[in-house]
């Protein structure tokens, strides 16, 4: 375990490195200035689409005719957002502010406004190259906008990505899921890991093995209670320790630009680790660049890439402007993170702080409905890649896999399975991102032809076997 915690640690070192950090952000300045900040400018229309977007009730329809797909666009960022709202608001968070110092959120903050018009691109260009597989269903994302968008001669590319997705699913989607949620029951009802992990494979089991429609279906009812049952309880920690709000941000914004000193517990920091630990745990939460939620995106009821993009960008503001925040402000209202505490258990202190007694528990029951739902999200992005490489036989058998792997995730060592999850975000990202820089041209156009009110083609007028 020793040799291999060491391998990918210098691995991550790597793939973590400014380059990655410059990639990242490079990419996401790109995209957003070549789109004059319209994911900006247009959020409120994302979200006037978004509501739009939602299933419709009996004898009205809010998709409109003749749309294809399989889930509504509301349904499909829910999926798209029980992916990302997990671990990372909680226990990434923390650790972002733990290793990285204050000034890390606001390195959060700037991921999340670059990562909008990522993830806007990436979703217009998962609907533009989505294909359909031999069961009828949609299938997209990077894989596809490589092979159909780039051509056959970066077939190569593609399937890089379906391979680094394809585990990567393990770690972010799964075992660190798992993990993190035995864990804090374990220090908050004392309930043993194995259990937790066992209970979490049977609910989990009962939805992945029913494929997207079953994932989405529980997503757009979940996603939407917990996160605003979480955003809730955050308020009010926050209008107890209203006092201390102002020199929060004034903590944040200090010292994204100037080293920290250590106290008490707290290590220290240089503003190189605050810019890597805010940029880094930014991506693992709202998963901007990554390629992951573009897979979700494709199988949406829609013919409009654009419009499907401008629901897919919200799901970077809700994870990070709106949630992560909310965790960042409650940790750094209380003095809990000088103490050298890390990860969920930073939150849940910093809650209790404020709520005696039944703050930790909130956080605890939190962490457990989010990482259930994102281990729901991550089983579709990791099938998908796993069908693109393998064919449509071999779904079934890497959703048998992805369960049973749940528990396993639970009793494993929590600081190895962080490593791994981080290095294969990075190696998800780099194909995803060079992708997204040569197809930028398409997104561009598309994009102009939309808000100037000409047609745009939907996915399914381009031959793809050409």
């Amino acid at each position: 375990m020793e040799t291999a915690t060491n391998v990918l640690g210098a691995i991550n070192g790597v793939v973590w490195g400014p380059l990655m950090l410059i990639l990242l952000l490079g990419v996401g300045i790109y995209l957003q200035a070549g789109l004059k900040l319209m994911p900006i400018r247009k959020l409120g229309m994302g979200f006037k689409l978004m509501w739009q977007g939602r299933d419709a009730k009996p004898g009205k329809a809010s998709v409109q005719k003749g749309d294809d797909g399989e889930i509504s666009p509301f349904n499909a960022l829910m999926t798209a957002l029980s992916a990302t709202i997990g671990t990372g608001n909680i226990a990434g968070v923390a650790t972002a502010i733990a290793l990285g110092g204050p000034g890390a959120v606001f390195w959060m903050w700037i991921t999340a406004l670059v990562g909008m018009a990522t993830k806007f691109s990436e979703a217009v260009l998962a609907v533009r190259y989505r294909e359909t597989d031999s069961t009828g269903y949609h299938v997209g994302g990077p894989m596809f906008y490589i092979k159909n968008g780039l051509g056959k001669k970066w077939m190569w590319l593609g399937a890089l990505f379906a391979f680094f997705g394809a585990v990567a699913a393990f770690g972010i989607g799964n075992t660190v899921q798992s993990n993190s949620v035995a864990d804090a029951m374990d220090a908050t009802f004392g309930v043993p890991h194995w259990l937790t992990g066992v209970v979490i494979m049977v609910l989990a089991g009962a939805v992945i093995l029913g494929g997207i429609k079953r994932i989405a279906k529980v997503a757009g009812k979940l996603v939407p209670i917990m996160g605003i049952a979480y955003v809730l309880a955050g308020l009010i920690v926050l209008i107890v320790n209203a006092g201390q709000i102002g020199e929060a941000f004034g903590l944040i914004f200090y010292y994204a630009f100037n080293p920290i000193a250590a106290a008490g517990g707290f290590a220290g920091a240089a503003v190189m680790a605050a810019i890597r630990f805010g940029v880094a745990r930014g991506i693992f939460s709202n998963e901007a660049g990554l390629g992951s939620a573009p897979i979700a995106h494709a199988a949406a009821q829609t013919k409009n890439p654009v419009r499907q993009g401008l629901i897919a960008m919200l799901g970077t503001f809700i994870d990070t402007i709106i949630v992560c925040t909310i965790t960042a402000l409650v940790i750094l209202t209380s003095t809990v993170w000088q103490t050298g505490e890390q990860g969920a258990s930073l939150t849940a202190l910093s809650f209790d702080a404020a709520l005696p007694g039944f703050g930790n528990q909130i956080v605890a029951v939190a962490l457990a409905i989010f990482a259930f739902t994102t281990i729901l999200g991550w089983s579709f992005y990791g099938e998908k890649c796993f069908q693109f490489l393998f064919g449509t036989r071999s779904i079934m058998l890497y959703r048998v896999l992805f369960v049973l792997a749940i528990p396993l995730g639970a009793i494993a060592q929590l600081g190895f399975i962080w490593l791994m999850a981080d290095t294969f975000n990075a190696m998800m990202a780099i194909p995803n991102l060079i992708a997204l820089a040569l197809l930028s041209p398409v997104v561009f156009k598309l994009t102009r032809d939309y808000f100037a009110g000409r047609d745009v083609l939907p996915g399914e007028a381009l031959d793809h076997d050409q």
